[in-house]
């Protein structure tokens, strides 16, 4: 018994001694910190999104090498920051699974293997990532198995399902680094069901006001949370709920007034600025820069100050690190053969089709795609491909890409993905001829209207590209002395004009049905049929069986209503200074011929 009591007290000590030692490490990790006592401290944030699968820093449909993007160059800055700072925090707003060959057409199709995306910020050390809309685009179980291979929380405090279960098990994370206890709060635009709708599991799950879903989190936390960080995938403004802001980034600061960092994302745009003392960041696609915020703290961990910005990648080498990762390095060395058609044993394979001639015409101005300032044959092959396998009257599609072309020659998988990046499906809906009139309008918005004396034609920068379709089937014109809503003209279908009671059948992308038809209350018609395979898939299978292929142009639509001063030397000479690049592309607002003198006075600095 005596031996037993000293077995118990030895198993006591012992018990005690661990827990000390649990304790000292505990207080070793915080003493370890760069704090001093009575000193001001610097939290230093920075923030990622929308990388959309650019580990590497690759376009594969150019099989170039980038000079300003990818993760591994992100991860470079990344390491240098810290050394400076080796307690900072490394968030992520999303949409990064999805963007590239690698991704989408490899990587994505194997969910149960580990994503290179996800192998990539597991290595660069993440402590928090919220879903982005394209987390969603292969419905929620794919996504879920890829994110479950992620060694940080992924947040998505806005949908749920009947029983309240977060979608990715989390809303919320806490982080503690340097005796300062952070809560991030994640959320995503509540609009994804506007285009991935239909997919597995999307309609299991209610998808939250983003302002009052991080409302209620901020209600959960406890009180000796310090600070607060809310990383949304959205913009500052509502994208589609105007009214009620649930997809604002904006609104989530008006009705939480007590966080302290906003991360921002989703519209590939720079923004740095600040409401009411909160800053505000977002950086733009593809790895191409990162935000840094730093709140500087007194030994009570209140903020002091604090300071903000976005630095470009541009100048930053990437890490070889990041490209040695195996899954990273062999999805990167797949992908390029993929699109090259070069196998496995290195041998070329058959090409997908041949083509006699480039299918676009050279820009008259550096930077401004032709492929937007009239009817192409690369829009009229999609078009023609999209009205053969839809059977409809009229086919919408969008020049994603303003470099977007086919080469004379051979044409492999990367060429298509040029003309046609995302893997959307195609869908049939009818619509009345004044709701056609009413899309074609929406679309034509992308236009600035033109001012006597401009001598270009620019795109208004809050009507991106990518929503810009154009159309086949009817002939049109465009009428750019006209403010936007005012741009249609002699729509004719059939050698006759459109009726605004003529019932048209419309082939659409599922993104723009979606996103525009629906969303935007363009059309009350319902889809009627959609396709099996993607629109990609189709433009392959056309190459497969219509080779070589000619480029035609049908030169259906027009624009018109400007004078772009085409004889006055004037004109000539600045567009030789923009295509010497002395003068910025004037792609946002146009050159006017008023401010001559001021523009050769710039171009000679």
């Amino acid at each position: 018994m005596e031996k037993l009591k000293n077995l118990l007290g030895i198993l006591l000590i012992c018990a005690t001694l661990i827990t000390a030692m649990s304790c000292t490490t505990t207080e070793k990790s915080e003493m370890v910190s760069n704090r001093t006592p009575g000193e001001p401290f610097e939290l230093v944030i920075l923030g990622t999104s929308d990388m959309h699968g650019n580990v590497w820093g690759f376009s594969y449909e150019d099989s170039k090498e980038s000079t300003n993007n990818g993760m591994s160059r992100l991860y470079t800055f990344i390491e240098n920051e810290r050394v400076a700072h080796p307690g900072l925090i490394l968030l992520d707003a999303g949409d990064d699974i999805q963007g590239t060959i690698m991704t989408d057409d490899l990587a994505n199709k194997n969910p149960d293997e580990l994503h290179p995306v996800i192998a990539a910020m597991n290595y660069m050390g993440y402590d928090a990532m919220t879903l982005g809309n394209h987390e969603f685009n292969w419905g929620i179980p794919t996504m879920n198995k890829i994110l479950s291979k992620a060694e940080f929380p992924v947040l998505a405090a806005n949908v749920k399902n009947a029983k309240g279960k977060y979608v990715t098990g989390a809303g919320t994370t806490i982080i503690n680094r340097d005796g300062v206890k952070v809560a991030v709060i994640g959320v995503v635009t509540p609009d994804v069901p506007i285009w991935d709708g239909g997919k597995e599991g999307i309609e299991d799950y209610v998808f939250e006001s983003a302002a009052y879903a991080v409302k209620d989190e901020i209600a959960k936390l406890d009180k000796d949370v310090d600070i607060i960080i809310v990383s949304a995938h959205m913009g500052t403004y509502a994208e589609f709920d105007e009214e009620n802001g649930s997809d604002s980034g904006l609104k989530i600061l008006e009705v939480n007034p007590e966080v302290d960092v906003l991360q921002l994302a989703h519209n590939h745009s720079i923004v740095k600025e600040d409401y009411n003392g909160v800053p505000i960041v977002a950086t733009r696609n593809s790895g191409r820069d990162i935000a840094k915020v730093v709140l500087t703290l007194d030994d009570e961990n209140n903020i002091i100050s604090s300071s903000y910005d976005v630095i470009d990648m541009k100048d930053t080498e990437p890490s070889e690190e990041i490209r040695e990762i195996p899954v990273v390095k062999e999805l990167h060395e797949k992908a390029v053969s993929y699109v090259s058609g070069v196998g496995e044993d290195g041998e070329k394979g058959p090409a997908l089709g041949t083509t006699t001639a480039k299918f676009q015409p050279e820009n008259e101005i550096k930077g401004l795609p032709e492929g937007k300032l009239r009817d192409t044959a690369v829009m009229d092959l999609i078009n023609m491909i999209q009205l053969e396998a839809s059977g409809a009257d009229v086919s919408a599609a969008a020049l994603f890409k303003d470099t977007s072309d086919l080469p004379e020659g051979d044409i492999n998988y990367g060429n298509i993905f040029d003309i046609y990046k995302f893997d959307n499906t195609l869908y049939r809906v009818s619509m009345t001829g004044k709701e056609l009139k009413g899309y074609m309008e929406w679309a034509a918005a992308c236009y600035n209207q033109w001012t006597e004396g401009d001598i270009n034609i620019s795109f208004d920068p809050d009507h991106p590209g990518y929503l810009y379709d154009m159309f086949a089937g009817v002939d049109y014109e465009i009428d750019l002395s006209q403010p936007a809503g005012s741009r249609i003209k002699n729509v004719m279908l059939n050698g006759k004009p459109l009726e605004d009671d003529q019932i048209v059948k419309v082939a659409v992308n599922n993104y723009r049905y979606s996103s525009a038809i629906k969303a935007q209350g363009l059309a009350a018609g319902k889809k009627e049929w959609e396709s099996s395979s993607s629109i990609r898939d189709m433009i392959v299978a056309y190459f497969a069986s219509n080779s070589p292929v000619e480029p035609t142009v049908d030169n259906n639509w027009k624009i018109v209503g400007v004078e772009l001063n085409l004889d006055d030397p004037r004109r000539a000479e600045l567009v030789e200074l923009i295509n010497a690049g002395k003068l910025e592309t004037p792609y946002a607002k146009s050159y006017n011929l008023k401010d001559y003198d001021e523009l050769i006075k710039k171009a000679g600095n």
